[in-house]
């Protein structure tokens, strides 16, 4: 079934939850999930990759954090992705991102990615129109190789609205703890506004693939949007995925009870 035709000005930024204690109650237990699902990967030593794009102060960082949270780091990879350096600027634009690419038993999340061959590059002219038409086929044809090698790939846009993203503008710069989190870049960004949503929907329209679909979550209000985020990310992570407890090594066993002693096995099994 091909992925349905997604639009910006089609997407319902109304949505929230009922209130935080909804919010607390869904996010303990998605993240609860995600640390089964994350065992089940060790185990079986599968490889996933989320991407998370989407406005400047949409809650990408937010949202990562949460979904890193309970995760054991060493398994879970946070890849932000900043302009190329020099080094990386000579070779091309996808070499960085094979660096990066999850080992097995990893999660790897790359806060941006690949697609600012086709929106930042694109939007501020840094490379000619004919370099970043060709990205999408060669984006397309990075994510089908990905998708057949045994990743499992999982696209998600955070959207929010021009009010809401100027009102966090004002929020990290009047608050010295968010200082850090924003730079003239963003601001120079939201001027252009219309040329970014022009190209967000163009890489929808080119990159949202059977393979390798795009997920919009609205962000206006942030307890949906992170809860919305992981839960997607779980019900995508878990698809197809025996997520059942591993039985111990019976040799292993056989080590705790000669050392430990049966009595104390008995008694942290009751903890």
């Amino acid at each position: 079934m091909a992925p349905k035709r997604i639009r910006l000005d089609d997407v319902d930024r109304d949505k929230k939850l009922k209130d935080e204690g909804e919010y607390d109650e869904r996010l303990s237990k998605v993240q609860k999930r995600l640390l089964t699902i994350q065992q089940a990967y060790l185990r079986d030593r599968r490889r996933a990759i989320v991407v998370f794009e989407g406005w400047d102060a949409a809650g990408k960082g937010g949202a990562i954090q949460r979904l890193s949270a309970r995760l054991d780091p060493r398994q879970c990879k946070v890849w932000p992705i900043a302009a190329p350096k020099p080094d990386e600027q000579a070779r091309h634009y996808l070499y960085r991102f094979w660096q990066r690419l999850p080992e097995p038993s990893t999660i790897a999340v790359f806060d941006r990615s690949w697609y600012g061959r086709v929106l930042v590059e694109r939007v501020d002219k840094l490379i000619p129109p004919k370099d970043w038409k060709r990205a999408y086929e060669e984006i397309n044809e990075f994510e089908d190789i990905l998708v057949d090698d045994g990743i499992r790939l999982i696209k998600i846009f955070l959207h929010i609205g021009a009010r809401e993203q100027l009102r966090r503008f004002a929020e990290r710069v009047t608050d010295r703890y968010k200082h850090w989190k924003i730079t003239p870049d963003d601001f120079r960004a939201h001027a252009r506004r219309v040329d970014y949503k022009r190209a967000y929907d163009d890489m929808f329209q080119r990159t949202s693939t059977r393979n390798a679909r795009w997920h919009v979550i609205p962000a206006d209000h942030k307890w949906y949007a992170r809860v919305t985020a992981l839960e997607l990310i779980a019900d995508e992570l878990a698809r197809g995925v025996d997520l059942s407890p591993s039985p111990i090594d019976p040799k292993l066993m056989k080590i705790a009870r000669k050392v430990l002693g049966r009595k104390l096995l008995e008694r942290a099994k009751g903890d």
